[in-house]
């Protein structure tokens, strides 16, 4: 292109001096003075055309300057992008590596419930310290008892979850979060099965805890997601009561207060209308740390709301069956045996106001839904919203290692499906 550009240039450069020799020639200049018209012309043309080429030149020289510096200042954004993206990785794995130490927290928390329940066993034995269920066999006892025990030492516990959802859109807004057992055939084991054995014992502390550990796990993941869910968990007042076993608790708690939003620790109300002095002042270093409670089994509604309210209980799960039993009418008007004279509908009102949450449980009929929602309850759970399913371990290890519950000289790697 270039080269054509000149050729033109130059073809325009001669007729221009031919033409001034022409003219000069038919003025009366003769030949002399037209040759020399060329000539001159011609050098005139070829030297104005040098400097044009030569500012052609100095400008694309300057355009290859300009667009070094815009390459340069675009490696420069890379290469302060990637500083940036390096530096999040640092960070990524200083939290991890912070992770990882609560974890092991964790696992020599959980180790030490087990060793303590196993020194229990060799000082009294095993009969003596696990009598048999009302109505069962002794001899099945310790063996039970050893399906419990490798079930824990090998890690064969089992996080299930069941949605809460929001009435009447039955859109999820919690889980609760159950614990099965699985023996060596993997065969899952309900609670019924083996609390006959682990309640004296202690083991339902330890499998508690491996619970909320889980629980940990599936709130670190959902958190990851931005997803706003919150997980009821089941602890044991005995855990709160323990002397030896609650400031680990508080520890682990204290290093993911973060989750307080999230997780709420859900007790009967047996459990909790027995609870002492110690197991008040350690739910309120947890209400401290801005932990919630819930409570279920719920066999009354004539409550002490107050008492819930200083107690931080934001939850009350009333089994949907029982609520419908326990109303009745009252000169005309629906009301609760319980509570014959406030307005069946306005009990959850009230609760409201102590900042307690009524949810319905247990919900198997949609003839159910209806009269819940005439209690203007606004929660529901239960096998007609969704039943507790399983969740598989490659989910639980996206947010974290499971623990063992033993020294790794003494474990063995579990298998999980």
């Amino acid at each position: 292109m270039r080269r054509l550009t000149l050729g033109l240039l130059c073809a325009t450069y001669l007729c221009l001096s031919l033409i001034v020799a022409l003219t000069l020639w038919r003025n009366g200049g003769g030949w002399g003075a037209g040759v020399a018209a060329l000539v001159g012309g011609l050098g005139l043309c070829f030297a104005f055309h040098g400097l044009i080429e030569r500012a052609l030149e100095t400008g694309a020289i300057k355009g290859d300057v300009e667009a070094i510096r815009e390459a340069h200042k675009i490696l420069l954004a890379q290469v302060e992008a990637l500083d940036a993206r390096l530096g999040e990785v640092v960070d990524d794995m200083a939290e991890d590596l912070h992770r990882s130490e609560e974890l092991i927290d964790e696992v020599h928390m959980l180790e030490t419930l087990v060793e303590r329940m196993g020194r229990r066993l060799d000082e009294h034995g095993e009969e003596a310290a696990f009598p048999a269920p009302l109505g069962g066999d002794a001899r099945q006892t310790p063996a039970l008892l050893e399906v419990v025990r490798e079930a824990l030492t090998e890690n064969r516990v089992d996080l299930y979850l069941q949605p809460i959802v929001s009435l009447p859109q039955r859109r999820t807004q919690y889980y609760e979060s159950f614990s099965r057992l699985r023996d060596e055939t993997g065969r899952v084991m309900m609670p019924a099965e083996y609390l006959s054995v682990a309640e004296p014992g202690g083991l339902v502390t330890a499998i508690d805890n491996l619970l909320l550990f889980r629980c940990v796990q599936i709130v670190r993941r959902l958190a990851k997601q931005d997803r706003k869910i919150g997980i009821f968990c089941n602890v044991a007042m005995a855990s709160l009561a323990d002397e030896s076993f609650f400031p680990q608790f508080l520890d682990l708690l204290t290093a993911n207060r973060d989750l307080a939003g999230a997780l709420i620790f859900e007790v009967g109300q047996a459990a909790f209308d027995a609870r002492g002095s110690v197991e008040a002042r350690n739910m309120a270093k947890l209400a401290d740390l801005g932990f919630r409670f819930s409570l279920d089994k719920v066999t009354t509604l004539d409550l002490d709301l107050q008492d819930l309210s200083r107690s931080d209980v934001k939850f009350l799960k009333v089994g949907a069956e029982y609520l419908l039993e326990e109303l009745t009418e009252v000169d005309g008007r629906p009301v609760l045996r319980s509570l014959p004279d406030l307005a069946a509908e306005d009990f959850t009102t009230l609760a409201r106001r102590y900042g307690v949450e009524v949810i319905a449980e247990k919900v198997e009929a949609e003839r159910q839904v209806v009269d819940i929602l005439e209690l203007n309850i606004h929660f529901g759970q239960g096998h007609l919203f969704g039943e507790p399913r399983a969740i598989k371990e490659a989910v639980l290890t996206e947010a974290g290692p499971p623990p063992n519950l033993v020294r790794p000289q003494f474990a063995r790697r579990a298998a999980y499906g």
